[in-house]
């Protein structure tokens, strides 16, 4: 049975939002807790309504998972810049209600952040049945996986190890970085990024609390509903020999089929 998953999400873009109103549509600068539950809920296979459906015994599917987030490549943002409606005299928007807008107000110009080129490790915790489906929904998804949105393909694998005993470990330990640069020549260890849903056992001077208000109640469309929670950021420097070169798949393959250390 699965003690934990480690998680890979790499992609041309990516996009994590938690504030989304109407047309505008920014983005978080890590994987939030309601896109990494959405993209468990779309491989098993559940529509949007039933995303968030507790099982016969009324539990929570996905309440009892954590998440512990490296970034090893922050990315850029980038912001794309849509108009809809364009004026064409048979393709007049609709509002709200239903009827047509006003034709000197039927372009909508709506803009959509993306993390450009940015990569990010996860450890996954939780009750080991739960873990075990999951991979198996990874590997064999039922909807085409998406990095927050459907059309942010990710690159190269989601799920790199699903057999991990301490996949936080992992993260500080093994699993290979793919850093935007090399580091220096005779540089021992690397500054990296960590975001945890539970607060580190050594809190140090580089620890800070942040909020986000991505814990998803509800997927439904219309209703959708989300509720704040607190995570601890950490900067810890880790051995530079991890960076996997500017061509990691060689490295994340050798690391995925690895036998599994204590």
């Amino acid at each position: 049975m699965s003690c934990g998953l480690v998680l890979r999400l790499a992609g041309p873009i990516a996009a994590f939002g938690t504030t989304a109103t109407f047309h505008d549509r920014p983005t978080e600068n890590i994987p939030t807790r309601s896109a990494l539950i959405g993209l468990f809920a779309a491989a098993a296979g559940r529509p949007r309504h039933q995303a968030m459906t507790a099982d016969p015994e009324g539990q929570h599917p996905y309440r009892d998972l954590s998440f512990t987030v490296r970034t090893d490549r922050p990315g850029t943002l980038h912001t794309d810049f849509h108009t809809v409606g364009g004026g064409y005299r048979d393709r007049q928007l609709s509002t709200a209600e239903g009827p047509q807008r006003p034709r000197r107000e039927a372009t909508l110009v709506s803009r959509r952040t993306y993390l450009a080129d940015a990569v990010f490790t996860i450890a996954v915790t939780g009750p080991a049945p739960l873990l075990d489906l999951i991979a198996h929904h990874l590997e064999h998804p039922r909807y085409a996986p998406c990095l927050g949105r459907r059309n942010c393909v990710p690159a190269g694998p989601l799920l790199l190890r699903s057999d991990v005993e301490d996949p936080v470990a992992h993260l500080h330990e093994r699993v290979p970085l793919s850093l935007a640069r090399p580091p220096h020549p005779g540089q021992d260890t690397v500054p990296v990024t960590f975001h945890h849903d539970r607060e580190p056992d050594r809190p140090d001077r580089t620890t800070a609390q942040i909020e986000l208000n991505d814990d998803p109640l509800d997927f439904t469309p219309r209703n959708r509903r989300y509720r704040p929670r607190t995570l601890w950021r950490t900067t810890t420097h880790l051995p530079a020999d991890l960076y996997a070169g500017p061509r990691p798949l060689a490295r994340l393959a050798a690391y995925m089929h690895a036998e599994t250390h204590p």
